[in-house]
């Protein structure tokens, strides 16, 4: 992979991932970054479109010897997704499952809490915004295996979405075509045959700190003209 084809960091990628979904701009567009690390790229295709930021909080179910590698997936609204071939691929016995999911569902609580209800108490909740209807533009700093993406395009269902689109850099063409019947498009700058790691794409992978969510979810509400939002 030539170091051209590489992306300097989150807001870069999200810089060229909104060109292509510039069409989208018409259909005024609510976009929806999974955190942490897709919120600086949805904050670029947000601010490109002209659009509406706003979370949709996921938590990967994590493989017991190697949490980065997901076999399923929870989303705000009670939406679940779990790779049950994976898990049996893994031998993963039905107790130890179960630990899992309930450590999930600790941790998908806790970001619930971040992210809709921030602390200190004196600020401003961060309820949903209201996707009934309307376009609903999912999007991450990558697509590996493709489960928290999938629980969150159905959690945006759930919601009432008319269309959800996923929007990524970078992709797995096996995770992109798993998905075909999940959204109605996925849009990625990238797809390559060896995906290796989603952080191999970017020179800069650097942990995206919950501060910084936080900050363009205000900077873009503020965009929006929405005098509620914490400053």
């Amino acid at each position: 992979m030539g170091a051209e084809r590489r992306f300097a960091d989150r807001h870069d990628a999200g810089r060229r991932l909104a060109g292509l979904l510039e069409p989208l701009r018409a259909a005024r567009p609510v976009v929806c970054g999974i955190p942490r690390g897709g919120v600086p790229v949805a904050a670029e295709v947000a601010r490109t479109l002209g659009a509406p930021l706003d979370v949709v909080v996921v938590r990967k179910i994590g493989a017991p010897l190697n949490p980065e590698y997901g076999i399923g997936a929870l989303a705000e609204g009670e939406v679940g997704v779990l790779d049950r071939a994976a898990v049996r691929a893994l031998g993963v016995a039905p107790e130890q499952l179960q630990k899992l999911i309930w450590r999930a569902e600790r941790e998908l609580a806790e970001r619930l809490a971040r992210y809709r209800a921030p602390l200190p108490a004196s600020l401003p909740e961060r309820p949903p915004l209201p996707v009934a209807g309307r376009t609903a533009i999912v999007v991450d700093d990558g697509l590996a295996t493709g489960h928290t993406a999938q629980a969150a395009a159905r959690s945006l269902r759930r919601r009432g979405a008319a269309r959800v689109i996923l929007a990524v850099p970078v992709a797995a063409p096996r995770s992109v075509a798993a998905l075909a019947e999940e959204v109605d498009e996925v849009v990625c700058v990238e797809e390559p045959l060896d995906l290796v790691a989603i952080g191999f794409w970017y020179e800069d992978f650097a942990p995206t700190p919950d501060r910084e969510v936080a900050a363009l979810l205000d900077e873009a509400a503020a965009r929006m003209g929405d005098t509620s939002a914490p400053r």
